[in-house]
């Protein structure tokens, strides 16, 4: 069975502020830089046989620094699609709808969560079926959680349980027959 590592972005000026951040995209903050290249201690690139990316620069620089060269641009690993709500953060949006939160309301003309659970399912069966020892995704705190998500077969309003933080690695696997959270948010 194939280990997933999980990796997010470094920090963004919109990451820090809070803003939503699904297509603008942003280069990382100096902070970001340096979070990123600390990856580099973290993670080997020779111990994993597929390394896939988001095809936002934020989550492909950080893949670089953290000694990636080579990885495969996969754009079902892109941010979910915020729609009216891109660069607003969570406390803009409650004044227009009070009590938002994207587990259960979605993004007005954006990306629903049906959409974002069939996409990242198939990185899932991508990954499943790569038949390597090790994978990597370098992606968003949205997208990575909902891949998490349909990793353990769990359903999309779960994802408010599992906060994401900037330049952290999760790695997913088995709990003897079970889909499993090895580590999270480290």
């Amino acid at each position: 069975m194939t280990i997933l590592y999980l990796v997010r972005h470094g920090q963004t000026e919109w990451s820090k502020s809070g803003q939503h951040t699904s297509i603008t995209d942003l280069d990382l903050t100096e902070t970001g830089v340096e979070q990123a290249t600390a990856l580099r201690d973290r993670l080997d690139p020779s111990e994993f046989g597929l390394v896939m990316c988001s095809p936002r620069l934020r989550a492909q620089k950080t893949a670089r620094l953290a000694g990636f060269d080579r990885f495969l641009v996969e754009p079902d690993l892109a941010e979910w699609y915020y729609g009216d709500f891109e660069g607003l953060t969570s406390a803009q949006i409650r004044e227009q709808y009070p009590g938002w939160r994207i587990w259960f309301n979605g993004c007005r003309n954006g990306e629903s969560s049906e959409e974002v659970r069939a996409r990242l399912t198939r990185v899932v069966a991508r990954v499943r079926a790569s038949g390597v020892e090790k994978a990597v995704c370098f992606a968003h705190g949205h997208s990575l959680r909902v891949l998490a998500l349909a990793w353990l077969d769990f359903p999309i309003i779960f994802g408010q349980s599992f906060p994401l933080d900037v330049a952290t690695i999760s790695v997913l696997g088995r709990e003897k027959e079970s889909p499993a959270v090895l580590r999270w948010n480290s």
